[in-house]
């Protein structure tokens, strides 16, 4: 399994070394990156082509839950995400599924099981803890609306995470380079698709397929 491209994406150098040094064992020639953030991330992909595999952690800087994943299966749908995370609840890991990740490794498990675990994705296989039992995880609700979710543009899905981050329309229009006009199109579009009334319930709603991660509620 040689020649390979690999991102991992996670806010802990010491992780994303121990996990690169892994990857270097595992397959020959493989070319493995690393982002400390989204953003980092974002530069990644826009200068480098032809990844095979992202490697995503849940919880980093402007990353709540799975709005990470639905970003990046909305911007870049030819890329394969599995998750690597200590927030390794089944709940949580029925939502990355139907967010479309391509497994979950949750850090706990032994270094030999994530390489083995990467190799069978790289494979083709979607890979899940060999103890996980999903048939007790109510969906429902929560499918509806990881639909609803699967319709936001890939800026709408970074506009909704910032909602989370707290920042006002102004300041989203800042980082993102555009008016503060589009922000607000943007964020009545966002609560059109989800079915909300109010930035206060987009937050609350994206909170039900996140993972322990609080989001902060913003004023109506």
């Amino acid at each position: 399994m040689a020649g390979y491209r690999f991102i991992i994406v996670d806010d802990h150098p010491l992780f994303r070394g121990a996990l690169s040094q892994a990857l270097g064992a595992a397959f020959a020639d493989a070319e493995v990156l690393e982002a400390g953030s989204l953003d980092e991330l974002t530069e990644r992909l826009a200068a480098t082509s032809d990844i095979d595999l992202i490697l995503l952690d849940l919880s980093m800087p402007g990353v709540h839950g799975v709005s990470g994943l639905l970003y990046l299966r909305a911007q870049h749908p030819e890329v394969p995400v599995a998750i690597v995370s200590a927030s390794d609840d089944a709940g949580t890991i029925r939502h990355c599924l139907d967010c479309g990740a391509s497994g979950f490794i949750p850090k706990s498990q032994p270094v030999d099981a994530i390489r083995d675990a990467i190799g069978k994705i790289m494979g083709g296989e979607i890979w899940l803890p060999p103890d996980l039992d999903l048939s007790n995880v109510p969906t429902g609700e929560t499918a509806e609306l990881v639909s609803r979710l699967s319709t936001l543009t890939p800026q709408q899905v970074r506009v909704l995470m910032m909602l989370g981050e707290g920042l006002l329309n102004k300041q989203i229009a800042f980082k993102l380079g555009v008016s503060e006009a589009t922000i607000k199109a943007h964020v009545s579009a966002i609560l059109q698709k989800l079915g909300v009334d109010s930035r206060t319930q987009a937050v609350i709603a994206i909170s039900k397929i996140g993972t322990a991660a609080d989001w902060p509620r913003l004023p109506n």
